[in-house]
């Protein structure tokens, strides 16, 4: 992986091909291997916030300092209804996609690929509760990724570590159940069974917040990976680049909720809410930590 900043840009150059172990792909859940890509992707140097945010579509969210995307949504929804509210949320476990310990598995074009916190890299930038988090990546819209730890007080290089809380938290009572709805508990198998509850946490809507890191002592928006729901962020204070917006090759079924045959990545019926993780399938991180 190559980073290099040409005029305005911010220029990456990848294979994808993270330098720590990954689980053995294929495997029951997975079945694709992981093969070199070809990635070239730009954001601004200098990005600013813009006057709204933007929700993460079905596309990488940034890229990671060795080079493999950070792409926590899942092409599976309720009943296979693609753009309903009801999508997944791959984390829970409710539907097994092969995830290995770093939360990562592999499209079909064998693109390799984080769906929570990395922690096989995280450990290789010696990642601690100790110091700030190390700079993990860059998100599409420019702005520096960072993992859980940083200065208590935004604004002092110099005041206490601590991990940044999102500000999300599970709503209360039942789904909406009947026709295209799942019913249920709100447990954490979809994405609309969070909700955003502002101040809450350290972090703002989209897992950030303005603060002063080590690689930008004058201060910058930088944005969070957390132990707790969204884990990686689903949405964008800058504008993100459309070298990140307009690829997504080979991931999941095809437009229209139409399903691929069992046994394929974005193929299998989804499971019922609240299924059970299957066999070896890592905890969410928030079991972890």
């Amino acid at each position: 992986m190559t980073i290099v900043v040409e005029g305005e840009k911010r220029v990456v150059r990848a294979n994808g091909i993270p330098d720590h172990n990954t689980g053995p792909f294929p495997n029951r859940g997975n079945p694709h291997s992981i093969r070199a890509q070809s990635y070239m992707l730009d954001m601004p140097a200098f990005p600013q916030l813009a006057g709204r945010t933007t929700k993460l579509g079905m596309h990488n969210f940034g890229i990671a300092v060795d080079g493999v995307p950070f792409d926590p949504g899942a092409a599976e929804w309720y009943k296979g209804i693609r753009g309903s509210q009801w999508q997944y949320e791959l984390l829970s476990g409710a539907i097994n996609l092969g995830l290995d310990t770093s939360y990562a598995h592999v499209q079909p074009n064998g693109a390799y690929h984080y769906h929570g916190l990395p922690i096989l890299l995280l450990r290789k930038l010696n990642w601690t509760p100790k110091a700030h988090s190390p700079l993990v990546g860059w998100a599409a819209d420019g702005f520096p990724i960072y993992a859980v730890y940083g200065f208590s007080d935004a604004q002092k290089l110099t005041s206490r570590i601590k991990g940044m809380r999102s500000s999300y938290r599970l709503k209360s009572g039942p789904r909406p159940s009947g026709g295209d709805n799942p019913g249920g508990t709100y447990d954490g198998t979809f994405l609309a069974d969070f909700a955003y509850v502002p101040g809450l946490g350290d972090l703002d809507e989209c897992n950030g917040r303005v603060a002063v890191t080590l690689e930008f002592p004058q201060g910058t928006y930088a944005y969070f990976l957390s132990t707790t729901w969204p884990v990686i962020p689903r949405c964008y204070k800058g504008t993100p680049s459309r070298s990140f917006t307009e690829r997504r090759p080979g991931f999941g079924p095809p437009p229209g909720g139409r399903r691929g045959p069992p046994g394929r990545f974005g193929g299998r019926p989804p499971l019922p809410p609240g299924g059970r993780p299957p066999p070896g399938f890592p905890p969410p991180p928030w079991q972890q930590y």
